[in-house]
């Protein structure tokens, strides 16, 4: 099968990458230098909504519709559409900063699930958490009004967060070693964890819950030989080496838009490969009543296809 044409909508700053789509079908994102855009569902009109002074990466909304902006910099910010004003809801844990604020989900008594990818590295150093596999990641939450608590830890560059439609379960990508950890919220098996997608034919980063219930992963890259030697068989001096050398000689996302969906079961609905040779490195996704919208890391702009 031939990949999908995808439609690419530029934004106004680079690295838009995830994507967050309102009831009226406007788009949001957030980019390298800090602007929150709202882009018309047709993409002729886009509004910048504030500049949060940091790294906007994961967005979702909030029970009282702001927006919530997972900032890798600043932590987790709420944002008032109609005048951009910013409040922010958490910067640290234990009374240490984040250093990687990455994705969230939120339910709908508006408990923030979130992840910090590294403890070490920050967004502008990525690749040298995944070359040193520090599993440093985490998955926190913070109920209105509290302090973040750590729920998981040792994690492979946490990223992407997603619960389950009937929100008996939250997952989080583990984007070094290609899975997807689930940690049960309800039932017999609340307060456990165990895998809940294992081997990965790519590296995923964020995730999402579609209108269609399904959990969707996009995949910043396919597997990579290279990383994967690094992590499990290169001594530390090498690991050290690679990281010291330029960004352009470490491993470096294939040139790919691919995107995937599961099931509450873990079982796999779409795979879903995208023409990749005007837009590339799908790091946000998110479906909204059949048509999936693309965030990435290194395009400025933003792009979708429809199912």
């Amino acid at each position: 099968m031939s990949p999908r044409p995808l439609t690419v909508v530029p934004v106004p700053g680079p690295g838009a990458e995830d994507v967050l789509i309102g009831p009226d079908g406007t788009a949001y994102t957030g980019c390298a230098d800090g602007a929150v855009h709202a882009v018309d569902d047709d993409g002729r009109r886009i509004t910048r909504i504030t500049n949060t002074g940091g790294r906007p990466l994961g967005l979702e909304w909030l029970p009282d519709g702001r927006l919530l902006v997972c900032d890798a910099h600043r932590g987790l910010l709420a944002v008032t559409l109609d005048d951009g004003a910013i409040e922010t809801l958490a910067e640290g844990v234990d009374g240490r900063p984040m250093v990687f604020c990455n994705n969230a989900a939120v339910t709908a008594e508006g408990v923030i699930w979130f992840s910090d990818s590294s403890t070490r590295w920050s967004v502008e150093e990525w690749q040298n958490d995944l070359i040193e596999d520090t599993c440093t990641g985490r998955l926190l939450r913070v109920a209105p009004g509290g302090q973040p608590e750590v729920v998981l830890d040792g994690l492979s560059f946490a990223n992407g967060v997603a619960l389950a439609a009937d929100e008996s379960f939250v997952v989080v990508a583990e984007t070094g070693h290609r899975r997807l950890r689930r940690h049960w919220l309800t039932g017999g098996l609340a307060g456990t964890s165990d895998v809940f997608v294992d081997d990965l034919p790519c590296h995923p980063d964020n995730i999402a819950r579609g209108s269609d219930g399904l959990i969707w992963v996009s995949y910043a890259s396919p597997k990579d030989p290279t990383l994967t030697f690094l992590q499990t068989k290169a001594p530390p001096w090498l690991k050290q080496t690679a990281r010291r050398m330029p960004d352009a000689l470490k491993p470096t996302p294939r040139r790919t838009a691919r995107v995937a969906a599961y099931d509450s079961d873990g079982a796999l609905v779409h795979d879903l490969e995208a023409d990749a040779t005007s837009w590339h490195m799908a790091t946000g996704v998110r479906e909204h009543e059949g048509r999936v919208w693309l965030g990435s890391l290194a395009e400025p702009a933003i792009a979708w296809f429809d199912l």
